[in-house]
């Protein structure tokens, strides 16, 4: 069942957007070569705990950690480790927050010093995708057009390969309600937006094929060729003329451009 928020509701899913957006943005000072990804989430757990808030993924469904960190061709669902980063791995995200009884959620790729052109070029085009998709979040259009439209860019002007198995999703007192929002579809299909209603869009863009593995731990799935995939995601509000972002990505990318500085200085 579709449940539209209230202005109090959408500010309150604000207030958790915001906490994950800076918390991003924490993690992205400490993102270099040797730090690990069990590390960023202890970062990150003291962050939301600092902040009045709970992690959202811990303990969700058995969710061992704060994160999910997914590395190179790690979709999504990473668990983090004591493994080292390296120079030019890719490193997906994905961050909830629950405070005052409402859920924030958004994902962030993040390069590891230098990348490669070719993945560098997957990270852009993701990024296109969220952004096409958040463009298609007003009342009046539907479900389908969001999943469409990431798809078509994606996939038939870039020829990347966009995972079935995994979709965005409603937000609210619950991380994961109705409906449920695909990156891929077909145009004019699905429930009618309407305004008010809170979604997370995640385009989730593989190099190569669509097709995805699913590891013994139950949770960790990545791409069955083992190339790179790229995960960005914002919680938006349907609005009548333009979308409006409950998640942002200006503070991260601020982190980000500072850490690089910082470590060309060295």
């Amino acid at each position: 069942m579709i449940y539209y928020k209230t202005p109090t509701e959408i500010e309150l899913i604000r207030e958790s957007c915001q906490l994950v957006s800076r918390t991003l943005a924490e993690l992205a000072t400490h993102i270099r070569p040797g730090m690990t990804t069990k590390k960023l989430d202890k970062i990150a757990f003291e962050f939301i705990s600092d902040h009045q808030a709970v992690p959202g993924f811990l303990n969700y469904q058995g969710f061992p950690n704060s994160l999910c960190t997914s590395l190179n061709d790690t979709i999504v669902h990473g668990i983090p480790n004591d493994e080292a980063l390296k120079e030019g791995d890719i490193l997906s995200i994905d961050c909830g927050v629950l405070k005052n009884e409402f859920y924030g959620d958004s994902a962030y790729t993040f390069c590891v010093g230098e990348v490669k052109p070719e993945v560098e070029q997957l990270l852009k085009v993701t990024r296109e995708c969220l952004d096409i998709g958040i463009e298609n979040a007003v009342v009046g259009r539907r479900l389908g057009d969001i999943s469409f439209s990431i798809q078509e860019h994606a996939e038939k002007k870039h020829g990347y390969g966009i995972v079935r198995e995994l979709v965005g999703h409603g937000v609210g007192r619950n991380l994961h309600e109705d409906p449920q929002v695909p990156n891929f579809g077909k145009r004019g299909s699905g429930s009618k937006l309407k305004d008010s209603l809170v979604i997370a869009i995640e385009p989730m863009v593989n190099l190569g094929t669509k097709d995805v593995v699913k590891w013994d731990d139950g949770w960790t799935i990545s791409t069955r060729d083992g190339k790179p995939s790229a995960h960005f995601e914002h919680t938006v509000v349907v609005r009548k003329e333009k979308a409006e972002l409950l998640s942002q990505f200006e503070c991260i990318e601020e982190a980000v451009a500072s850490n690089m500085e910082l470590s060309a200085s060295y």
